[in-house]
Parts: C-alpha cells; sequence; structure tokens
C-alpha cells in the first residue's frame, strides 16, 4: 500500500472568474486521474492506482475570496497571492497547474519562474504574446460587449452574456446561471480590476524557453472569444503535447469537462509510461 501523499493539482480560473466557476469539474478530473496507473513519471511520488489527487482551486487577485484585493497590473504579479493561498492550506508542492485562459498565463509564468514549485503545466484555451496576434488573443469584435459587462446593472443578464460568450451550447448549461448569479452578488469584481486583469492578461507575454516542465495544451475548435489557432500556435511554439475538442467554447470545462479530464488523465499516464521527470 502506498504511503505517499497524494499529488496536488492546482485550478486557476480565467477574466473576472473565481473557483467557485468550476462546478464539478474538480471531481471530474480528480475522478479520472484516480485511474492512472503508479509509475515513475510526473507525479507518481509512489501514488497507487485508485487515490485520488487533492483538488485545490485558487482565486486570482480581484475575484473571488480576493474579491476586495487589487488586482496587479502584471500577471507574473499575481503569483504571490495564489502561493499565499498554497501556503495557508498547507501545501508545499511540487503542485500540478491546470489553468484556464488567464489562469493558463498565470500558470505558465509560474511554471517558468519557479519550476521547482510545479510538477506539470496544463494550459487550457490559453494565448500569449508573441505567438499570437492581438486580433486572435481576442477576437476583438466581443472587446465593447466585455466592457459594457464590467458593471452591469443586471446579474442575471451579465451572466447570461458571459455563458453566450464562452459556451458553444449556452442552453446546455442554463442550470449555472442560478450559481453564477449568486457567487456575482456574493463576491463581485469590481470594475477597476476586471480591467485591471484584462491589461494584464493583454500584456503578458512568454517570448523565451518552453516551460521547463512536461505540459500539455488543450483547445477549442469552437472557442468564439480567443481564436483557436491561439493553443495551436503555443503548442507548436512549445513542442508540447496539444488535444484540440472539435466543438466545445472558450469555457471548455463547463462545455465537456468529462473529456478535458480524460485528456488530462491520459497525458499523465503517458508521461509515467515514459518515466518523463517532474509530475
Amino acid at each position: 500500500m502506498s504511503t505517499a501523499s497524494p499529488a496536488t493539482w492546482v485550478l486557476l480560473r480565467g477574466l473576472t472568474r473565481e473557483a467557485g466557476h468550476w462546478g464539478g469539474f474538480g471531481a471530474q478530473l480528480a475522478q479520472a486521474l484516480a485511474r492512472v496507473p503508479a509509475g515513475p513519471g510526473p507525479g507518481a511520488g509512489g501514488r497507487a492506482v485508485g487515490v485520488a489527487p487533492r483538488i485545490v482551486m485558487l482565486d486570482l487577485p480581484g475575484a473571488g475570496a480576493l474579491h476586495q484585493a487589487r488586482c496587479p497590473l502584471q500577471v507574473q504579479a499575481m503569483l504571490p497571492a495564489c502561493q499565499a493561498q498554497l501556503q495557508a492550506l498547507g501545501v508545499a508542492g511540487p503542485v500540478h497547474l491546470l489553468g484556464l485562459s488567464l489562469g493558463g498565463m498565470v500558470a505558465t509564468a509560474w511554471a517558468a519562474t519557479q519550476p521547482r514549485q510545479v510538477a506539470a503545466l496544463v494550459v487550457v484555451n490559453t494565448s500569449l504574446r508573441p505567438h499570437s496576434p492581438v486580433q486572435q488573443r481576442l477576437q476583438l469584435r466581443h472587446l465593447p460587449h466585455l466592457l459594457r459587462l464590467l458593471a452591469p446593472a443586471d446579474a442575471l443578464a451579465a451572466e447570461r452574456a458571459i455563458l453566450a460568450l464562452t459556451s458553444a451550447w449556452p442552453e446546455r448549461h442554463a442550470a449555472v446561471l442560478a450559481d453564477w448569479v449568486a457567487i456575482r452578488q456574493a463576491r463581485p469584481v469590481r470594475a477597476a480590476n476586471a480591467l485591471r486583469q484584462l491589461w494584464a492578461a493583454a500584456r503578458f507575454s512568454h517570448p523565451g524557453a518552453p516551460p521547463p516542465v512536461p505540459t500539455l495544451v488543450l483547445g477549442s475548435a469552437g472557442d468564439g472569444l480567443v481564436s483557436p489557432r491561439c493553443s495551436q500556435a503555443l503548442a507548436q511554439a512549445w513542442g508540447c503535447a496539444f488535444v484540440q475538442h472539435p466543438a466545445a467554447g472558450h469555457d471548455l470545462p463547463l462545455d465537456d469537462g468529462a473529456w478535458v479530464a480524460a485528456q488530462v488523465a491520459a497525458q499523465m499516464a503517458a508521461w509515467v509510461a515514459a518515466g518523463a521527470p517532474g509530475p
């Protein structure tokens, strides 16, 4: 029987979103990863089959539990807040990072600057300079609409609009709207913080070497907010594993969380089989 602690997966959300917006994805990911066999590869550490990892959902500054904090204007400057949350939870690392959109940028900066803290990296529908031009990183036809959503008078209308922007099948996810409205009312993201997050995301650049940890890029062919070419370009530049969902939207864990969990588990199994260092 394994006596090692379960692997820890840290999930990071995107622009103006928080831990509560992951919904049931954390449970889906834990269930899929529990079936990955142990071995000498990423994050194995003596783990036995059937042992679910620990899933930790962090908030970026300006959102969630940190909604009253002032968001930095640089992605890299968001890292201390993330690391402080882990420390408060007693998580020493190294950890596996999974980031969506802006969360993927934060995860990338984390792996690039402090690789000893990171076992593996998964980025989902993330776009980075200089690998993609601005008109692909945020499809500009949506910018006026996004700006109007920063301080809406109607919480339900705002969340419905966000769902329409980020999901390929908003009609399938109408049930999440009540939860999203409750989150907005309980922990509102200030318009200034939303703008600061948007500014940080737009300016973030990662021109250097690929992340020095095992890396998987996931993309969505149906992403209407960020061009699907961004994930393709990123994986090509980094020479890492890449899988694209054939139809889902920008919020891939919402549209098909089971698919995301299965792809992450399959890649972990491949790393284990190959004896990859790190995770």
